[in-house]
Parts: C-alpha cells; structure tokens; sequence
C-alpha cells in the first residue's frame, strides 16, 4: 500500500449526505477524486453542495479562493463504477446503510482491484467485518466512519475488522489526519464507539418528548448549555436522518439489547416521512 501521502487518486461511492462531503475534504487535501453514483440527478446535487460549501469557506475567510478552485478541478462525477475506481489508491464507500448493498459493492470491488489498495466503509453501525468479508483480500478493508457534515466535523472513527491488517489500519488513520480530522481507532463492536453513545443520549431524548418531559427545543437547549454539546440530541437526529436513527437502532436493539428498542415516536414519524432535515419535518421544521 502507499503512503497517505502517497495517494494520488480516490473513488467515493455514493454522493449523498457523507459521499459528497467526503469527496470535498478528500480534493481540499490535494487528492484526485472520482464521485460515484448510480443516477446523474443526485451527483448533480452533490456537486452544487460541494460548490456552496466551498463558496461558504471562502466567504468566511476558511478557505483560498485559489484552494477552492484547485478542489473543484480535481473532482469528477460518473456514473460508471468501472470509471470511477480505474487507478486509484484508496475507495471509501458512502452508499446507504443496507449490509447486502454494501457487501455487493466490496466483492466487486475485491474482484476489480489491486491487493494493495484501500478500501474503507463509512458506516455508522453496520459490522466491518461482515462486509469485509465479501472483498478480496479483506485484510486491506476498515472502517472510516466519517461525521456530519462531513467538511466540518473533526472526528473520525477507524474501525479495525477483525481481518483488518496493521497497515490498513495505519494508513486509515493516517489518510484522515491528511485530510485535517481528528481519528480514533475502535474495534468492530456493534455501534463502535461513537453511534452507540450518541444513540443512547438520542433515544433517551425521544422518549422524553414522547412522555412530554419537555419539549424537543428545551431539551437540546439543556444539552447544549448544561453539558456543553455544540448540537442538542434531537436536532442532530434530524440532520441525521430519523429513519437513519431508527435502522441503527433496530440493528443495536437486536445485538446489544432492549434498552436500544426504537422509542414509538421515532417509528411513527418515519412511518410519516418525516425524517428530519431531508424531508423538511423532523422534530423541528425545515424551511
């Protein structure tokens, strides 16, 4: 495998909420990066928020104008996932938290590519190993679970599967560093370190305003002034996604137990559509 440093050339797979975030910071760092997706419409998108959140960083004195325009040249979209992947060093995958798609795209991949170069996935909660498990040589696959957004947020969990080789890990935690976040290294445990913590506080809130303690603003107004989060629980499930909240939910309750069950509220809001910022409706309105 190459250095981080040596990394020349980049695919992300999927260009929603992560991929596209992912990709920016990854052509910030100087990297060469392919946005795969399965449909134009959405890379059309993904590309427009790439440009806004550059734009933004420039306006606020964050970002060169000439750093913004170097990022914008080194990323490309395509449809095509043969395109996508052809020559590159590293692969990150972004694309929805379902294992079966997932473990679909890593034995192609594992089929498609060199021993030698990096695969990742950037899932929330789903099992590394699991997914590992259907490349070839998975021994070059970790976790790379990135926040959102993703051009913001400093942390990055590197998640060791259990056929994860030291180097792979190594240059997971490295690449991140490259690209200016903060990496901790977890083992494959089910919600790894951040998704489990986060869910229990978020579940926790739900189930409050399900039995009227208080209400959704006054309840992340006391995370944020008494505990000192610089997001309350409730308003970081909408941007989240609740029906994102509600899978990996549903999956923990099934490995660690009872006290992870989806409140009935979270279940009926997606039952509704109302998923949070994506949807316009969460526990907060979205204009």
């Amino acid at each position: 495998m190459k250095t981080a440093d040596e990394i020349a050339r980049a695919a992300v797979l999927g260009s929603g909420t992560m991929g596209h975030g992912i990709a920016q910071v990854l052509a910030l760092s100087g990297v060469d990066v392919a946005l795969y997706d399965i449909a134009d419409e959405p890379l059309a998108k993904a590309l427009a928020r790439v440009q806004a959140n550059l734009d933004k960083g420039v306006e606020k004195g964050k970002v060169e104008v000439a750093a913004r325009d170097a990022a914008l040249a080194r990323l490309r979209t395509t449809t095509e996932l043969d395109a996508a992947i052809a020559g590159v060093d590293l692969v990150i995958e972004a694309v929805p938290e379902k294992i079966e798609l997932k473990r679909e795209l890593f034995a192609k991949l594992g089929d498609a590519l060199d021993a030698d170069v990096l695969l990742a996935t950037n899932t929330s909660s789903l099992p590394i190993t699991e997914i590992a498990a259907a490349a070839r040589h998975p021994e070059r696959v970790t976790g790379m679970h990135f926040f959102n957004p993703v051009h913001i947020m400093k942390l990055v969990e590197v998640v060791e599967a259990k056929e994860s080789s030291e180097e792979a890990v190594e240059l997971s935690l490295a690449t991140a560093r490259r690209m200016g976040k903060e990496p901790i290294r977890v083992q494959d445990a089910p919600g790894f370190a951040s998704s489990r913590l986060g869910l229990a506080i978020g579940l926790e809130a739900i189930r409050m305003v399900e039995a009227g303690v208080a209400s959704a603003e006054d309840i992340d107004k006391a995370m944020t002034l008494g505990y000192g989060f610089p997001m309350g629980p409730l308003k970081l499930t909408d941007l989240v996604g609740l029906d994102v909240r509600l899978s990996i939910a549903e999956y923990l309750a099934g490995e660690l137990g009872e006290h992870f069950a989806p409140p009935r509220l979270l279940v009926e809001k997606v039952e509704r559509g109302e998923l949070g910022k994506k949807s316009g409706q969460g526990f907060y309105s979205w204009d």
